[in-house]
């Protein structure tokens, strides 16, 4: 073989390497989908996040949904960081609270409960209307985690609730649930 087409070889072997390390790196570093989510959410598989996960977050309240003879204050998960992390790591949530998750545009959405440490329920909306409940669901504690939501029914809004919660309030499916938002926002520790 002469020397040029030995070169030639050469190089087309290594294009071809690069080409399948590329490859590799792109399928290793792609986000979780965002049509699954949650803190629920369908999140974090990157050290950053659990850890953030392990702490919980607390968000602003900027939005409020009257739900039965209640109001609910919620905290709006605004960035695909917030939505990732979502109620992960919460003790506890009060009974007027919860966490309001926006999909824009709307699209079939499921969340799972990994690093979630309390029960909660899952209200999943579409233009103000109660499309699907997902009742008192328990943390995670499996590897896959099960999920939770609609894989057909475009849904724009998912409210999270302490579990148990949408029960008490008297709430099903078919029921509207108006989510207002605040002109100015509030600490969730009030």
């Amino acid at each position: 073989m002469s020397a040029n087409k030995l070169a030639k070889s050469e190089l087309g072997r290594r294009v071809k390497w690069a080409g399948l390390g590329l490859g590799l790196l792109l399928i290793g570093c792609s986000p979780a989908p965002t049509a699954s989510v949650s803190a629920t959410q369908a999140a974090s598989s990157s050290p950053l996040m659990q850890a953030n996960a392990n702490l919980g977050q607390s968000l602003q309240i900027t939005a409020q949904a009257p739900i039965g003879k209640k109001v609910i204050q919620l905290e709006v998960a605004k960035t695909p960081q917030e939505q990732e992390i979502g109620l992960m790591g919460r003790t506890s949530l009060a009974d007027d609270r919860g966490m309001l998750f926006i999909f824009s545009p709307a699209r079939p959405t499921q969340f799972w409960m990994k690093n979630t440490l309390i029960n909660l329920d899952m209200i999943f909306l579409y233009k103000g209307v109660v499309k699907a409940i997902a009742v008192n669901v328990p943390p995670c504690t499996s590897d896959p985690c099960a999920t939770y939501g609609s894989t057909r029914d475009a849904i724009d809004q998912v409210i999270e609730l302490r579990g148990g919660r949408s029960t008490d309030l008297g709430l099903k499916v078919g029921d509207r649930v108006p989510v207002q938002f605040l002109k100015t926002g509030r600490s969730a520790q009030n």
